[in-house]
């Protein structure tokens, strides 16, 4: 059951609620649609320019870099001037990255474009959460976060055939014009949606500010939140870069067979949030992410042993994808608690924007290090250390759930 102290002072409708969670899960299905900006596009940009593959590669390093960095600082722009105008601005610089893209006459425009995105990205955690925490009733959070993690697995999944499939039939400018179109109708779309997700201008006069704007970095649940998603973002990324190569070398599985195997991995990712939405209401959110995690740490540590037959691995990694996204709506939960505990609703937007910056950390460190075992040839390394850093993400939260929920005193 979700704990006292995240109760919401106001009870929304089913109705009010319902169109808070559809907006803001398309908001976030976007921003991750505009993480597959250029990755489709690749084949076309390094011919039309000339790049190899670390150069067109180090567009992707540019977006995450600036996206970390930038989402720490969104979440005080969002306590600032409201979640609501925050997300207006991520959405136009979208906007600007896919005309920027299609603008392109050089390299260089493409870094610019990675680097609009990777702002635009940064903005949406801190402020899809504040918006969620505040206007959705507490009791269907749950299903809000849920709803929020798969509207981001389906942009993913969207992206490179919407991409791809435009600018094989009318070129790549094509393609990145009317990724402009997609984010202009998400701002026309919060835009006359405003009134529901307008968060009150009094929730941000809050005792936070007689505190200091950083007094959260002195909570230790604050660091070891964003240690969490580091590691359970490291080792995602590790699956979606590397599964495929791996799977191959330890069980010579075709390229279709480890491909497909990955795609499941991730539809059954998708259905474990879906599920882990309503189990999160009826249990302790940080159990909930070490038993989940538990079982999906053995999974893999028994894939990477070698020993599992070949045609057992396809359940087994789908298995592993439904209980790391069943944790999904638990970890988000189990931040809110961190931060209502300690500081109630009023530093949201900072919490949210430091603690999800790990994400991007771990998203842009992933291939660094698992591409050095890559390298190699070690191969059952690279899912030991899957297994090692969602055992690590299992300490971390439940670090989190036993610390003091104290609130932070002024001096």
């Amino acid at each position: 059951m979700i704990e006292p102290s995240m109760k919401q002072v106001e009870v929304q409708s089913p109705r009010s609620d319902a169109r808070v969670i559809a907006v803001i899960g398309f908001a976030h299905g976007v921003s991750h649609f505009f993480h597959l900006l250029l990755p489709p596009l690749f084949p076309w940009l390094m011919a039309d320019f000339g790049l190899s593959y670390i150069e067109v590669g180090a567009t992707m390093t540019v977006f995450f870099t600036v996206s970390a960095i930038g989402q720490a600082a969104a979440g005080f722009a969002v306590d600032r001037f409201g979640a609501l105008r925050i997300l207006y601005f991520g959405m136009a610089c979208f906007a600007l990255a896919a005309g920027t893209l299609a603008s392109a006459e050089s390299a260089t425009w493409l870094y610019l474009a990675a680097a609009l995105a990777g702002i635009g990205n940064s903005v949406f955690h801190p402020a899809d959460f504040t918006v969620l925490n505040r206007k959705v009733t507490s009791t269907r959070l749950g299903h809000a976060f849920s709803v929020h993690g798969v509207s981001g697995n389906l942009g993913w999944a969207l992206a490179p055939a919407f991409v791809a499939g435009i600018a094989s039939l009318y070129g790549w400018r094509i393609a990145a014009f009317a990724t402009l179109g997609v984010a202009l109708g998400a701002l026309l779309l919060l835009w006359s949606n405003r009134r529901a997700l307008q968060d009150g201008a009094s929730v941000r006069q809050s005792p936070t500010e007689q505190l200091g704007a950083f007094a959260f970095l002195n909570v230790g649940a604050i660091w070891l939140c964003f240690a969490f998603f580091f590691c359970i973002t490291a080792a995602f990324g590790a699956i979606q870069n590397f599964a495929v190569p791996v799977l191959q070398g330890l069980y010579q599985l075709s390229l279709g067979m480890a491909s497909a195997t990955l795609s499941v991995y991730l539809l059954a990712a998708t259905a474990g949030v879906i599920a882990g939405g309503f189990l999160v209401q009826r249990n302790s959110c940080d159990q909930v992410v070490a038993v989940t995690l538990s079982i999906a740490a053995l999974l893999i540590a028994a894939v990477a042993s070698s020993v599992v037959p070949a045609q057992l691995v396809l359940p087994m990694m789908a298995a592993v994808g439904f209980f790391t996204g069943t944790a999904t709506p638990s970890r988000d939960l189990l931040v809110r608690r961190v931060a209502t505990a300690r500081f109630g609703q009023a530093a949201y937007g900072r919490i949210y924007g430091f603690v999800y910056a790990g994400l991007d950390t771990g998203f842009a460190s992933s291939p660094l290090v698992f591409g050095g075992l890559m390298n190699d040839g070690r191969l059952s390394w690279v899912l030991i250390g899957i297994a090692i850093l969602q055992g690590l993400a299992i300490v971390t939260a439940l670090s989190v759930g036993s610390s003091r929920a104290e609130p932070v005193q002024a001096a």
